[in-house]
């Protein structure tokens, strides 16, 4: 089984607001850089959506080691909340909460469910070389988006 690291990040500009992601896929000293965008998003569907991008990317099932600065997305791996939630039939907690993102963590069981993932928690905007490249990939889509389009996201929202 092929071993590849996944360096992930999300960025959003409000939030909800503009957002964009980044990826960088290593393997055997190759690197694939995949990068996206969304118009009226939320940072935490940011990161989700990096995550899922660079697992998508894999032509076959591979052990990978997953690198992110949220929380939101390594707590819920490695703390085996996502399959609580699953478990409860997609809902949170006792009252049975809506799931919030709740499109994006399937797919996300989905994509697990074909490779063998180490989720691997890293500090955000520090010295992680890929985490701070995959946060300029992020960050670079919105900047994209807003010189092509000058009006404020908030004015954007509104319409």
């Amino acid at each position: 089984m092929k071993e590849v690291e996944i360096y992930t990040d999300g960025a959003c500009s409000g939030n909800p607001g503009m957002g964009g992601w980044g990826t960088i896929l290593l393997y055997k000293g190759h690197e694939k850089v995949l990068s996206g965008y969304e118009e009226n998003t939320t940072n935490n569907r940011m990161e989700l959506n990096a995550a899922i991008e660079g697992l998508k990317a894999l032509k076959e099932p591979c052990r990978v080691k997953l690198y992110s600065d949220s929380a939101y997305l390594v707590n819920a791996m490695q703390k085996g909340w996502l399959q609580g939630w699953k478990d409860n039939g997609w809902a949170r907690g006792k009252k049975k909460e809506e799931l919030k993102n709740i499109d994006l963590w399937k797919m996300i069981d989905s994509l697990v469910q074909k490779h063998s993932v180490e989720w691997i928690k890293v500090k955000g905007h520090s010295d992680n070389e890929y985490n701070t490249l995959c946060d300029k990939l992020a960050t670079g889509e919105i900047a994209k988006r807003k010189k092509s389009d000058p009006t404020p996201a908030t004015e954007m929202n509104q319409t």
